[in-house]
């Protein structure tokens, strides 16, 4: 049977690429690290480590092992913190990554909601994109994730359940109202994270052309400032809208285009106390944010055209 500090120690070693590094993370000496890895290769009977001049390389078996560690040693962490806040939901921790639109509109809501409701319960926040988001969830490092995903998104892995939060509306962000698309052909435009271009080039390719970018940033402010300056185009959904809208950017609506928010857990249900009462959390959160008015469909009043 393998040691789970063993384990450990590959992981370290496999997130370093480095002996002293991975001993000064775990407290160990570095001979302490070699013995455990030496007794790790004896124990598997397999190669997992190879020397590369100085230093060290993962072998395939070792990259093996230690991918499989990261996701055990993360189911491990993440027991402790859903026994502890089992109790009543009066102490331990639940861990939540998003992305940066969702915590700036989302998340604050959900966050006082849970902290008023269950003022023992801490509560971790990271802001990443969803495909790193989904890997950390799988790993067992959060318990939830907020995602974002179109129709044409690929599926994720085995063992994620999606909880539908709400369908955010996407816009063409520009200095005056947009009714044609494809009047924008030839207009330079500003590329987001991979997920969001690819969007793009989909909307894009369904009026006619191929976009050209000129810029590329998924920084909502950095985005609405180019466009403002008059550099480029861009698209940006209801939600970076919410948490972040500039005057002289004009959003117009296309419809058909939303995206898809969701809250991602990982495993069977039912899901622990704290994830359970995240959950509920969000989900009031959206419910509020799609509420009202003009505000229902996720952007600012006075930035609201429709094409």
């Amino acid at each position: 049977m393998l040691d789970v500090n063993r384990l450990r120690v590959i992981d370290a070693v496999a997130r370093h690429g480095s002996v002293t590094a991975a001993a000064k993370e775990l407290h160990y000496s570095q001979p302490s690290v070699t013995h455990h890895l030496t007794r790790l290769e004896a124990e598997t009977g397999a190669q997992l480590l190879q020397r590369v001049g100085r230093g060290i390389r993962l072998t395939p078996a070792g990259q093996l092992l230690a991918d499989r560690a990261a996701e055990i040693l993360g189911r491990i962490d993440a027991a402790g913190a859903e026994l502890s806040a089992h109790v009543g939901l009066t102490a331990g921790r639940v861990r939540l990554a998003g992305f940066a639109s969702a915590i700036g509109s989302l998340v604050p809501l959900a966050v006082a909601t849970l902290a008023a409701k269950h003022p023992g319960l801490q509560l971790n926040l990271l802001d990443t994109h969803p495909p790193e988001a989904i890997e950390l969830l799988r790993t067992g490092k959060i318990e939830v994730a907020i995602v974002f995903r179109y129709d044409e998104t690929e599926p994720e892995p085995a063992g994620i359940r999606l909880h539908h939060l709400l369908d955010d509306p996407t816009y063409v962000l520009s200095r005056r109202p947009e009714p044609d698309l494809a009047a924008l052909r030839d207009a330079t435009w500003v590329g987001g994270c991979d997920r969001c271009r690819s969007h793009l080039l989909t909307i894009c390719a369904d009026a006619g052309f191929d976009p050209r970018i000129g810029f590329s940033s998924d920084d909502m402010v950095v985005m609405q400032a180019l466009v403002t300056a008059g550099l480029g185009i861009a698209i940006q959904s209801g939600l970076a809208l919410r948490a972040h809208h500039v005057d002289g950017v004009v959003a117009t609506e296309l419809p058909g285009w939303e995206r898809h928010i969701y809250a991602a857990t990982y495993g069977e249900p039912p899901d622990p106390p704290a994830t359970a009462a995240l959950l509920a959390a969000l989900a009031d959160a959206a419910t509020a944010a799609v509420s009202g008015g003009a505000a229902k469909r996720g952007a600012p009043p006075a930035a609201r055209t429709t094409a």
